[in-house]
């Protein structure tokens, strides 16, 4: 993945162990890498993590961040085929960030097809008109798009029907409701796998790459409270 589509400062790469005449046997994709995972990993691992690991791992390490969300054919585009979404513009035009997508769905279909796709309990939503409205413009940012600020006035700016993502919080919230968007918020994790699961695909199909390539769900960084804690 080219590292020339990354963020500033973004910490793409090699991380941990020196790297030199490694002898791979596996490729192992992960959303996250967690130390107690980094434990499991075998002589001959090679871990494709997508977020930058907070720890030095044990297990060679590769991060493709945000290259992959920008670069086309990336996360942002998988996570638009995957909702059934044509790609007609990029949504942050400064970094290549997000996609402005078509549409011809009312915001109670769309709604419905993301609860299926996400599910309903993943998926939280700010709005206050009429949810026969169709939504000809909807904005998708794989990940963190709900927690920028400028991300929500972006959203007002481009005049799109729906701003979809994740990472939303209370004060965000807030400010979109002042500004009339209407978010559609799923969860980091869960958002991100359409194009994890693309970026599986796409090294199995390179025939340069002889070794097994799998990809592993390792799930949300929490747990949930059950109602007879």
């Amino acid at each position: 993945m080219p590292r020339k589509y990354a963020l500033e400062n973004d910490k793409i790469g090699y991380f941990g162990k020196t790297f030199d005449n490694l002898d791979i046997k596996n490729i192992k994709i992960l959303m996250d890498l967690f130390p107690n995972d980094d434990l499991k990993f075998n002589s001959g691992d090679l871990v494709i993590s997508h977020h930058p690991p907070l720890f030095m791992p044990k297990t060679p390490t590769y991060v493709v961040h945000s290259n992959w969300d920008i670069v086309s054919g990336g996360s942002n585009d998988s996570l638009a085929y995957y909702l059934g979404l044509k790609p007609i513009s990029i949504f942050h035009k400064q970094t290549g960030i997000g996609r402005i997508c078509s549409s011809t769905k009312t915001l109670d279909q769309f709604l419905a097809l993301v609860c299926y796709k996400f599910g309903a309990e993943n998926v939280r939503l700010v709005h206050d008109g009429d949810f026969d409205k169709v939504l000809r413009k909807i904005a998708i940012v794989s990940g963190f798009g709900l927690s920028n600020r400028e991300f929500i006035k972006l959203a007002k700016d481009r005049s799109v029907d729906a701003f979809v993502s994740g990472d939303l919080n209370h004060s965000n919230a807030i400010l979109a409701k002042k500004l009339g968007v209407t978010l559609i918020d799923v969860s980091h994790h869960i958002i991100e796998l359409p194009g994890l699961f693309a970026f599986t695909q796409l090294l199995k199909r390179n025939e340069e790459i002889d070794v097994p390539v799998e990809m592993i769900d390792t799930g949300v960084p929490w747990k949930y409270i059950s109602a007879d804690f």
